[in-house]
C-alpha cells in the first residue's frame, strides 16, 4: 500500500496524532493575527477606557496567553509542547481592534496552532467585553501571518490581507 498522504489519518482512515518523537527540538515561532469589527460607539468607548465590563484589552490579553497555552485541550490532534513565550498586542483602531499573537517554543513541533488559537480567544474575549454595547461585533480575518523554524524553514504571507 502507499504511503498515506495524510499524516492525521492511519491506513485505516482513522484520526490520530502525528508521532514526532523522532523529531529533535528546535526553536520555532508563528505569528498569527486577527480583527474584531465594532461600532463606532464601541470604539470611542474602547478608547475612552468607558466600556462597562471593564479594561477589555487586558482581558483580552490574558485570555489569548492562556489559550495559546491550552490548545491542546481544544485541538484533539494538536501536540502538547512547551509554550515558551506568548504575547498577545491589541490596537483600537477606527474601526475596531486588531489582535497580533506572536508564540515561542523549542519544541518538536510548531507553534502555528497556538499563536492562532491565542488570536481567536482573544478577539472572542473582545467580543464578549463589549457584545452588551454592540450586538454586529464580528471577527474577521484570522489567519497566520508567519512561522519560522523546523522542517519547513521560514514562512511568510506574502501579502497583509487583513480585514
Amino acid at each position: 500500500m502507499d504511503e498515506n498522504p495524510f499524516t492525521h489519518l492511519d491506513r485505516a482512515g482513522h484520526a490520530r496524532m502525528v508521532d514526532v518523537t523522532g523529531k529533535t527540538p528546535t526553536a520555532r515561532e508563528a505569528t498569527a493575527a486577527g480583527f474584531v469589527r465594532c461600532a463606532p460607539e464601541v470604539v470611542a468607548a474602547l478608547r475612552s477606557g468607558t466600556v462597562p465590563k471593564g479594561d477589555v484589552l487586558a482581558v483580552a490579553r490574558v485570555a489569548g496567553i492562556a489559550a495559546a497555552k491550552r490548545t491542546p485541550d481544544l485541538l484533539p490532534l494538536a501536540h502538547v509542547i512547551g509554550v515558551h513565550g506568548a504575547s498577545v498586542d491589541l490596537e483600537v483602531v477606527d474601526d475596531g481592534v486588531e489582535v497580533r499573537a506572536q508564540v515561542r517554543t523549542a519544541d518538536r513541533t510548531g507553534v502555528e496552532m497556538e499563536a492562532l488559537t491565542a488570536v481567536s480567544v482573544a478577539c472572542l474575549a473582545v467580543v464578549d467585553m463589549v457584545k452588551g454595547l454592540d450586538r454586529t461585533v464580528r471577527i474577521d480575518a484570522v489567519r497566520l501571518l508567519s512561522k519560522t523554524g523546523g522542517r519547513s524553514g521560514t514562512w511568510a504571507r506574502e501579502e497583509e490581507d487583513g480585514r
